[in-house]
């Protein structure tokens, strides 16, 4: 199965080969205000499984326990469509909504709960 995400205005896309190995839920403030929401959402793919198409812009976060994320957002929309995540090497990590797909697989892990907002609830995510 090749699924495929992309920016808003479809000039960033990302085709992934087979099933995410990882899809989690990130309630850290960083990723509140990188998404403009209560939380982020990544779907974790090995790295040869990923086909980029189009530009991106880069920008670098440092994380807050460790190795942060390249992020890569296209240059005419600004959506992030999908980061190097330099704590997991040798994965792609591309934002679950960027694939408009409610079928989508539900998160299996939440993590940063110490800063999720109260009246968000993950059903069936284990906190990390």
């Amino acid at each position: 199965m090749t699924r495929t995400a992309s920016c808003s205005c479809a000039s960033l896309t990302v085709a992934c080969d087979g099933e995410p190995t990882r899809i989690s839920v990130c309630h850290c403030l960083a990723c509140q205000r990188r998404t403009g929401s209560a939380f982020g959402s990544a779907a974790f793919f090995p790295a040869e499984a990923v086909t980029v198409a189009g530009e991106s812009n880069t920008w670098t976060r440092a994380g807050e326990d460790g190795p942060g994320a390249i992020f890569h957002h296209c240059p005419t929309c600004g959506a992030t469509v999908f980061w190097e995540p330099l704590f997991k090497p040798g994965f792609i990590a591309v934002a679950v909504g960027a694939f408009a797909d409610p079928t989508f697989p539900p998160p299996e892990k939440q993590v940063y709960g110490e800063t999720r907002h109260p009246w968000v609830t993950v059903a069936g995510a284990v906190e990390e």
